[in-house]
């Protein structure tokens, strides 16, 4: 194969119509996003290519919490990149050592492992799992056991399609991971039964499904879920990659019930949208399990990745974000509640904090949830449907109460049409 010189340029004012063609015949099918465009974005709010503006009630599924180019951490950012960027794990770097004790002091856990992406983080957690079970539990070799709730999603990788329900995510890409079981989500009966066997190291959840339509648990489900698990010496490991990091008004999702996992999974916000950064945490009974060359990523623990990620964090705690969550995610479903008393295209709205959804009276195969978030565009507020009849709304944690009135007006004026 010979490569040549490209004579393609970089255009920063590229229209929206010519990128949409460059990614259609250029790039893979593997996404269907809405027909816009964004160039630029700040705070709750992006602008398309043509310089339109909207409400961001997506926040990039949640990875995005703290707001879009929050300017500390963009400038931190800026600073760790003009000192260095990447040293792999073949050496140590100095600032590592300083994230992990800032993340574990944290959150009250003894070790972190640093990965890049969600599905890296949760691919992590079930392999840290397995070999304590093996470790620790006795489990025979090649005989362990996770247990996932059916509805889950993790990512798209062999290892989480293998425990996906989603026939989508499945067809064609066999054959699967062996050793995942299945049960029914906010079914302890379920789970006691499944955790019966000797050989089940873990039980993986999220706290509330996200990509199922922001299923929210019964109360006490985690807390029943923990105590379960203790009983059958099985360890509890929850996904709190789109739920952590403030999206439900506390920190956790766990911490709703003062839960606290065996083992914990974040991701996407915590590096605020800016870089890829992904942790998993848990205490020295299953970390220290692997050793050299068992486990690693050449990103993972990146001194950029771990500055941003402290930044993010320390503007959410600083700039009181998550308490802001809590207030207006019951501001959100107090108003939503009163269109899905007035409108009889809305069924439900749930949610926790500002992860939110809309059920729409409709079947999950339909294109009404579509056609209302492209009604939704056309108004300036910007959401995307899941499994065709829910609509998930998630603005980022910055947004204020103002802006949110606004976001709600918007989608009432875009749903009476229908």
């Amino acid at each position: 194969m010979s490569i040549t010189s490209s004579t393609f340029t970089y255009n920063p004012h590229i229209s929206s119509q010519e990128a949409m063609a460059l990614e259609h015949d250029f790039g893979a099918y593997n996404y269907h996003p809405l027909p816009v465009v964004l160039a630029k974005g700040l705070g709750a709010e992006v602008w398309d290519a043509e310089g339109k503006a909207y409400f961001d009630f997506l926040s990039a599924y949640s990875a995005v919490n703290q707001g879009h180019c929050h300017p500390k951490i963009i400038q931190s950012l800026v600073n760790q990149a003009s000192q260095i960027t990447l040293t792999s794990r073949a050496f140590h770097n100095n600032v590592l050592g300083q994230y992990e004790k800032f993340m574990t002091d944290l959150f009250g856990y003894e070790r972190l492992l640093p990965m890049n992406t969600g599905v890296e983080a949760a691919e992590t957690a079930v392999k840290l799992a397995r070999r304590w079970g093996y470790d620790k539990k006795g489990i025979p070799e090649n005989k362990a056991r996770i247990v996932f709730a059916a509805g889950n999603f993790w990512g798209r990788s062999i290892g989480a399609i293998s425990s996906s329900t989603d026939p989508s995510s499945k067809k064609g890409f066999g054959p699967f991971v062996p050793g995942y079981d299945l049960i029914p989500y906010n079914d302890l009966d379920a789970l006691h039964q499944a955790l019966k066997d000797p050989h089940v190291a873990a039980f993986m959840l999220e706290p509330i499904q996200g990509e199922a339509g922001v299923v929210v648990p019964d109360p006490g489900y985690l807390q029943s879920v923990k105590a379960i698990c203790a009983e059958h010496q099985v360890l509890m490991i929850a996904d709190e990659i789109q739920t952590g990091i403030g999206r439900t008004g506390k920190m956790l999702a766990c911490d709703h019930e003062n839960v606290r996992p065996d083992i914990l999974v974040l991701g996407k916000a915590l590096a605020g949208g800016v870089f890829p950064v992904s942790a998993v945490l848990c205490d020295d009974e299953i970390m220290l399990n692997i050793g050299p060359g068992e486990h690693g990523s050449t990103f993972g623990g990146n001194p950029l990745g771990c500055r941003v990620a402290m930044t993010s964090l320390e503007v959410l705690l600083e700039e009181g974000m998550i308490e802001n969550a809590d207030r207006l995610g019951k501001l959100f479903r107090s108003e939503m509640q009163k269109l899905v008393d007035k409108y009889a295209l809305l069924q439900l709205v749930r949610g926790k904090g500002l992860l939110n959804a809309v059920v729409i009276n409709d079947r999950e195969d339909s294109k009404t949830a579509w056609n209302i978030c492209l009604k939704m565009m056309e108004l300036g507020i910007l959401a995307k449907p899941t499994h065709g009849n829910i609509i998930r709304l998630a603005p980022p944690l910055v947004i204020n109460e103002t802006q949110l009135l606004e976001g709600i007006n918007r989608f009432e004026r875009a749903i009476s049409g229908f």
